[in-house]
């Protein structure tokens, strides 16, 4: 019988290149979206405990998926199995994540927040290989080694400005690590052959329920009734998080998890922080440095590095 596996040609021809309008386009558009977010985060740091801010948000983003899915003639209907998977990435990615990110913003600014999760290439590319088998290039082993460093010099260059206590940034800092571990596990899920099979929209529309109510449990449990702000700008920032942040955002970025991996999606993280701080430049006032330029700088040459290289071919795995 003739065998009906692909080959390693048809392999590589069936992966979009890094630079193709396919992947580039969403890549950017969740950069710059993502890059917008820090800043609005930071303002719903308020009298409204964390954790209901949260709640809300992904409240918000479930209705706005629950339509786009119901739009797009997407199934609204999961199995059980679909449904244990679709709960565990909203607990890790729309509850757990998003809390541990919320509750750093306390300790840290947004500019260094941002600049830690450029690094989630990293779990990302580890976890894939160790869960998955999928292999790392050499290309963007290298492109990854100098955007750390360009990181590295926006660490420093946000640590100098950040008027907190050395205690108050190892509770950030400790707090941001917690955060990019689940968002890691929770990218990775997307790379496993049973989720790939899995329509994205109806995934995410039920995975941003379980992870609002979640997080609903979590704030009556921690802070008791819920907690609300009546502020325009509050009321602005939950609305533009749920839809322009998460609905727009996550179908795009999980869709480039499934096509180009989690590792190489997740270099979109080293934009955010260089347009976070454009943002900041217009709205706060944000002054460049010697550091600052030169960190972005690497950034951007080791992103270009690792989109340009070519992935090895990666055996298929069931998860």
């Amino acid at each position: 019988m003739e065998s009906t596996a692909p080959s390693p040609a048809s392999d590589a021809h069936d992966e979009p290149s890094m630079l193709s309008a396919r992947v580039l386009v969403p890549f950017l558009l969740v950069s710059l979206i993502w890059g917008s977010t820090w800043l609005v985060i930071k303002d719903q740091i308020s009298s409204v405990p964390p954790t209901w801010s949260v709640s809300y948000r992904f409240a918000v983003a479930a209705a706005g998926m629950f339509a786009l899915a119901w739009w797009r003639k997407a199934p609204l209907r999961l199995d059980r199995q679909q449904q244990m998977i679709a709960l565990a990435l909203g607990l890790f990615q729309f509850s757990a994540n998003f809390n541990f990110v919320y509750r750093s913003e306390a300790y840290i600014t947004s500019g260094l927040l941002a600049v830690l999760f450029a690094m989630l290439m990293v779990p990302n590319a580890l976890f894939s290989r160790l869960f998955l088998g999928a292999r790392i290039a050499g290309g963007f082993i290298l492109g990854t080694a100098v955007a750390l460093t360009g990181i590295a010099l926006l660490f420093v260059q946000e640590y100098r400005a950040m008027p907190a206590d050395l205690n108050d940034v190892i509770k950030g800092l400790s707090l941001a690590m917690c955060a990019i571990l689940c968002a890691s596990i929770a990218n990775v899920m997307q790379s496993a052959e049973r989720v790939k099979a899995m329509p994205i929209l109806s995934l995410l529309a039920w995975a941003m329920l379980w992870g609002a109510l979640g997080n609903a449990v979590l704030g009556w449990a921690l802070y008791g009734a819920p907690v609300f702000e009546s502020r325009p700008a509050y009321l602005a920032g939950i609305v533009y998080l749920g839809l322009m942040g998460s609905v727009v955002t996550f179908p795009m970025y999980f869709a480039l998890i499934r096509d180009i991996g989690a590792a190489r999606a997740a270099y979109s993280s080293v934009l955010v922080p260089v347009v976070a701080m454009v943002l900041s430049t217009l709205f706060e006032g944000y002054r460049w440095s010697l550091l600052a330029g030169a960190g972005a700088a690497l950034g951007m040459i080791g992103l270009v590095i690792a989109m340009r290289a070519r992935s090895p071919r990666t055996p298929r795995l069931s998860g």
